[in-house]
C-alpha cells in the first residue's frame, strides 16, 4: 500500500502563483536583488516551499549574507531539499530545488558562515512562504515546533 504523498505539486498550486513566483519556481528564474518580501524578514518562523508546502528553512537558520536575497546555513532537512548542477550563465553552481515540488528555489554556495556549516543557501523570496511560529501549529507544521524549543536551549543568552 502506496501512501499519498504530504508535499506535492499540483497543478492548483501552480495556478496560484502570481507571475513572479511562477518565472522563479517554475522557469528557473532569479528575482531582483533586493527586492523579495523575505529578504529583511526577521521574524520567528518556517519558509515552505509556496509549490508544495514541504517546510525548508527556519528562520535561526538564516543570516544576512548582504547579496539581497534571503540566505540560511542548512535546510531544516536535506529530504526536502535537492541539489542539481547548473551550469547555465557561464557560471558552475549547484542549483537548489525542492524534493516534491520541484520547484527551483535558488543556489547553494561554499562562502557560508565558517562557525556554522560553511554553507549559503541563497534562496528567491518568490519561492517561499513564510509561516510564523504562532501559526505553525494551525498550518500543519506543529511538528517543527520542538525545532525552536531545541534552537532556544542550544543559542546563548548575552
Amino acid at each position: 500500500m502506496t501512501s499519498t504523498p504530504k508535499y506535492k505539486k499540483t497543478a492548483e498550486a501552480v495556478a496560484r502563483l502570481t507571475p513572479q513566483q511562477y518565472h522563479v519556481t517554475q522557469n528557473h528564474g532569479t528575482e531582483p536583488a533586493f527586492t523579495g518580501e523575505h529578504h529583511d524578514n526577521k521574524h520567528t518562523g518556517i519558509y515552505v516551499d509556496v509549490v508544495s508546502g514541504e517546510p525548508l528553512f527556519a528562520s535561526f537558520h538564516k543570516f544576512d549574507s548582504g547579496t539581497g536575497w534571503p540566505s540560511f546555513t542548512q535546510p531544516i532537512t536535506k529530504a526536502h531539499i535537492k541539489e542539481k548542477l547548473d551550469t547555465s550563465h557561464g557560471m558552475t553552481r549547484m542549483e537548489v530545488r525542492s524534493t516534491h515540488g520541484d520547484s527551483h528555489l535558488g543556489h547553494v554556495f561554499t562562502d557560508g558562515p565558517e562557525a556554522s556549516t560553511g554553507l549559503r543557501y541563497c534562496i528567491n523570496s518568490a519561492a517561499l512562504r513564510f509561516i510564523p511560529i504562532e501559526e505553525m501549529e494551525a498550518e500543519g507544521y506543529a511538528e517543527l515546533l520542538s525545532l525552536f524549543d531545541k534552537e532556544s536551549k542550544e543559542t546563548p543568552t548575552t
